[in-house]
């Protein structure tokens, strides 16, 4: 009986792994289901390309926690763990895609507030191309990026891996998603208008400069989960080859 409960209990998952899964997840549809909505946030001062405020999609503050979590999944659980979490998640994304699409062709049995319900949760084709390209791209390379710095380190230094993964991640995320979905995608789709060059630049650097602030600032956070899970005992010490 006991060598059932010890194997009943080994197959568990640690609560910390579940808990940054969970995370990962609902910041992941939260970024999907806001990604249309644009952001203004007002500046004491006037910056070169952005000018008096930042703009953004309301997509990148919910994005921005998903690269914390893998982050500290990463740490915690290893190179191959963390991505396979990312390319389940963009698997995730794309039946989040086809739920919220199929419910919107669905017939509604108010028609007012079917058009309400597209607009709100309807996102875009070229906001979809976009964020999904992006998300492929960003999240395979911040976990290759945090382990090749965890390498080189010999596991020292979690803040530089967490702010360099997440800094060179979020910079390919934010290029990409912002070409492609004002830019690319309108012209190649023909669906909206193609966003000229000086916006397009505005709108990367304006997302860009929060997401690396957020990168900076979360890094504690990193350290606390991180240390709160090895400290109880319900994450394993990987190696800087895992």
């Amino acid at each position: 009986m006991s060598e059932v409960r010890r194997t009943a209990s080994a197959s568990v998952l640690p609560v910390a792994a579940v808990a940054l899964v969970a995370l990962f997840v609902t910041a992941l549809v939260t970024a999907q289901l806001t990604a249309s909505k644009i952001l203004l946030f007002s500046l004491p001062v006037s910056l070169p390309v952005v000018g008096p405020a930042l703009a953004l999609p309301g997509a990148a503050l919910a994005y921005a926690v998903t690269f914390f979590a893998s982050d500290c999944y990463s740490e915690l659980y290893g190179r191959r763990a963390a991505q396979t979490m990312v390319n389940v998640g963009f698997v995730m994304n794309l039946v989040l895609l086809v739920l919220v699409w199929g419910t919107i062709a669905a017939p509604a049995a108010d028609s007012g507030f079917a058009d309400q319900f597209a607009a709100v949760l309807g996102a875009s084709t070229n906001i979809v191309v976009g964020s999904l390209l992006a998300y492929l791209v960003s999240q395979n390379w911040d976990v290759l990026v945090f382990h090749r710095i965890r390498e080189a380190t010999d596991g020292e230094m979690l803040w530089l891996r967490n702010v360099g993964s997440t800094a060179t991640s979020q910079l390919l995320d934010t290029v990409i998603f912002v070409t492609v979905a004002f830019a690319v995608a309108p012209a190649v789709l023909g669906v909206g208008s193609v966003t000229g060059g000086s916006e397009l630049l505005a709108l990367v650097v304006g997302q860009y400069l929060l997401k690396l602030l957020i990168a900076v600032v979360d890094t504690p956070f990193v350290y606390l989960v991180v240390r709160a899970a090895r400290d109880r005992g319900v994450a394993p010490r990987v190696t800087p080859s895992d």
